[in-house]
């Protein structure tokens, strides 16, 4: 089961990897995408899906990560 404190954790860890884009709209798309998806799965309750939109925001995290580096 996914804690709380790790998917607030992931949604600052994206929202601070987004930061890093040097174009100014890539920033804001990353950002408002970012919030956007969470925002739609606050009312998960399935513990699957909670793993399972947790587990695609860990993969939007490493592509990010290997995109700005």
């Amino acid at each position: 089961m996914v804690a709380k404190c790790q998917v607030i954790s992931l949604c600052r860890s994206l929202l601070r990897a987004g930061r890093k884009y040097p174009d100014y709209n890539i920033r804001e798309y990353a950002k408002r995408r970012t919030l956007d998806g969470f925002r739609m799965n606050k009312s998960l309750t399935a513990h699957s899906k909670v793993e399972e939109a947790y587990a695609e925001g860990k993969k939007q995290l490493e592509v990010v990560e290997r995109v700005v580096k």
